[in-house]
């Protein structure tokens, strides 16, 4: 009876998601507002862990039609399995973080209420995993819109001043769009010279025909060749 009554109340919740998402995409002030503090942390893993599927499967669709980096069969259904699980499990710990900073802050809510704030801003996802497919801007507006998001909850939720609020999250936004930024450009920089490694081979070698055509006592020297013209290249850029 018990195991009934609880996937009803699963089911009930899954009902409800997508006019919790309209809510938090429409008028997160009103959402926020209105939000439960209490209530256990069931209805708002579970909001989470759908959202995450969902963001999961778009991600495994993008990758499958090459749209996302990486793209492929394997990738696409990892994401659909490791990107619910890791939101499930990072989620707390997010959660604890964001309690630590509403405390500073001067926020008398529990943990339980910075997690469910926390948690809603999952309604997003499936919308910033397609925008982080632009270059650089995508992954700005994904960190933008959460600030907006955890302000907005700041205000409405833990009875913060609006401008205490903008100026805390808003450094910590600041930190994470330089660090994204800084680390998407090194990603590309990074495969920019992994092509050039892989022209330089082609070059050395003549042709991937003929390295299959050769001897193991040839195809060994012309690796060596590959790996010292990679090693001078690599002298030559520092």
């Amino acid at each position: 009876m018990e195991k009934e009554n609880f996937q009803a109340e699963i089911q009930e919740q899954i009902r409800g998601i997508l006019p919790t998402v309209r809510e938090v995409i429409v008028n997160p002030g009103g959402f926020y507002a209105t939000m439960p503090r209490s209530g256990g942390f069931l209805q708002p893993l579970v909001f989470m862990i759908v959202l995450g599927v969902v963001s999961g499967l778009i991600l495994s669709v993008l990758s499958l039609i090459g749209l996302a980096p990486g793209g492929g069969l394997i990738t696409g259904l990892a994401a659909l399995i490791i990107v619910p699980i890791l939101i499930g499990i990072f989620g707390f710990i997010v959660a604890a973080v964001l309690f630590v900073i509403w405390k500073i802050m001067g926020s008398q809510e529990s943990y339980e209420t910075a997690y469910r704030c926390m948690a809603y801003t999952a309604a997003i996802m499936p919308i910033t995993t397609v925008l982080n497919l632009i270059p650089y801007l995508g992954v700005v507006i994904g960190l933008v819109w959460v600030t907006y998001l955890l302000v907005t909850a700041s205000v409405k939720v833990h009875g913060i001043q609006t401008q205490k609020a903008w100026i805390g999250f808003g450094v910590i936004c600041a930190v994470f769009v330089f660090a994204s930024v800084s680390a998407e450009m090194a990603a590309k920089k990074l495969s920019s010279e992994m092509q050039a490694w892989e022209t330089e081979m082609l070059e050395r070698t003549g042709s991937l025909e003929r390295i299959e055509e050769m001897t193991p006592e040839q195809a060994g020297q012309a690796l060596g060749e590959f790996f010292r013209g990679m090693q001078e290249s690599m002298e030559d850029r520092q």
